[in-house]
């Protein structure tokens, strides 16, 4: 499922840098054109950032990648000390 999702978060960052670079580039195209070209890349961004959201939680999951939480005390000492 992993592997799954590491693709999907290839394919849609690619999306987003294609077609955002067309829609910000391209001198020719009809105002149709190039909202869709604005929507592809949006949704590219967005799948994008799913996935790689997805990702890191699994990594986290299964011990690759740490928690980067302070524990219960570190958390309490600083909230009282007035800001983080």
């Amino acid at each position: 499922m992993k592997q799954l999702i590491a693709i999907i978060n290839v394919i849609a960052w690619s999306g987003f840098w294609a077609f955002g670079y067309i829609a910000l580039t391209s001198d020719d195209l009809s105002q149709r054109q190039l909202v869709i070209a604005a929507i592809l890349a949006f949704a590219g961004f967005l799948t994008g950032v799913l996935a790689y959201l997805k990702l890191c939680r699994a990594s986290e999951e299964n011990g690759f990648e740490p928690r980067k939480q302070l524990d219960a005390a570190t958390r309490e000492r600083a909230q009282s000390q007035g800001g983080l």
